[in-house]
């Protein structure tokens, strides 16, 4: 989307914002279930199952929230989201959260009446292309066929950096990642230009997955998070502490296995995550057992992460940047005191 689109759509969820602030937690709870803006489908993130189930982190970071909200992690429904459709379906009040594989930006955050709340990924544009090809340099990629998506950062990061190299290519655009894919598969394109743990979970889908190469350089930063609508402080702090309670679930060692068993810690962070000590839920008009209910629903971040993208996953994901800053990486949960 230029970036005169995005102002105008701005302007217009500025007047919609001021008449939903502060309605947004009362509406949940009244309806009874959480509408949760997800992608349309990508593997490790959120896609139905052969059942119909949504699957992936973001699926999962959805029905934390929700156990979160209800003690019951079933209640969301899931509302599936092109890249172009995800700001406006939040804007008008379709979804009340988008957790869909969208990078928190400064023009997003000031200009489409939105709030970016946490980063729940970290994550860096890349390009895939065919291992036939032979291209260890993306320079090598001069006059390809570039498949995006389009109302994405990565259209712009790939014309940027095109630009800035003088070099050239041709890009298809295509709302759908998974037509994207498909192009690529059928040489409609010769790459797809995304970040690179959609293109790890795209190839994943392949027939051939070995003919493909994701390359190792990133372009941007791409961190990931939730969206809220402006203009309603409660209901942005209780998707942001919802995040930032599985992170720090992680930091104290307390798992969907044992978080039963922890509430009798001495440790007065545990105790306070775990409601044992009722101030975090009582700040957030929550019950005490908020943090507790999603951690048991879902588990905490390094589980969600193993579980949907890990080593052990088709995807198969080292977690990198997205590591415990005590282990090297950038997850660091704000105190929760």
């Amino acid at each position: 989307m230029s970036p005169l689109r995005w102002l105008v759509a701005g302007l217009l969820a500025l007047g919609m914002g001021s008449a939903l602030a502060g309605q947004t937690l009362d509406t949940v709870k009244s309806r009874g279930a959480l509408n949760c803006g997800v992608n349309v489908g990508v593997a490790g993130f959120s896609l139905p199952d052969s059942q119909g189930t949504w699957r992936g982190m973001d699926a999962d970071l959805c029905r934390g929230l929700a156990a979160a909200l209800f003690g019951d992690a079933s209640k969301v429904r899931f509302v599936p989201l092109t890249a172009v459709q995800r700001f406006t379906a939040l804007q008008s009040g379709e979804i009340d959260v988008l957790i869909r594989q969208t990078t928190l930006t400064m023009t997003r955050d000031t200009t489409l009446g939105l709030r970016m709340v946490a980063v729940n990924l970290y994550d860096g544009h890349g390009f895939m292309v065919r291992r036939e090809a032979s291209i260890g340099d993306p320079k090598g990629m001069d006059g390809m066929t570039i498949c995006l998506s389009p109302g994405t950062t990565n259209e712009l990061v790939t014309a940027d950096w095109f630009r800035t190299n003088n070099l050239k290519f041709t890009p298809l655009l295509q709302e759908r990642m998974q037509d994207n894919a498909q192009a690529l598969q059928a040489g409609r394109c010769d790459a797809i230009g995304t970040d690179a743990t959609q293109l790890a979970a795209l190839r994943s889908q392949f027939t051939r997955p070995g003919d493909f190469v994701i390359l190792p350089q990133r372009f941007s930063k791409e961190p990931y998070g939730p969206v809220v609508r402006r203009d309603d402080q409660e209901w942005f702090d209780v998707v942001r502490w919802t995040i930032s309670a599985l992170i720090q679930a992680e930091e104290l060692g307390v798992t969907s296995q044992n978080a039963e068993a922890m509430k009798t810690s001495p440790n007065p962070d545990i105790r306070r995550l775990l409601g044992v000590d009722p101030v975090l839920g009582n700040g957030l008009k929550l019950d005490p057992a908020w943090a507790i209910n999603a951690i048991r629903a879902v588990g905490n971040y390094g589980e969600l992460f193993e579980r949907h993208l890990g080593p052990k996953t088709a995807i198969g994901l080292e977690r990198g940047l997205n590591r415990l800053w005590t282990d090297g990486g950038l997850m660091y949960s704000w105190p929760m005191r």
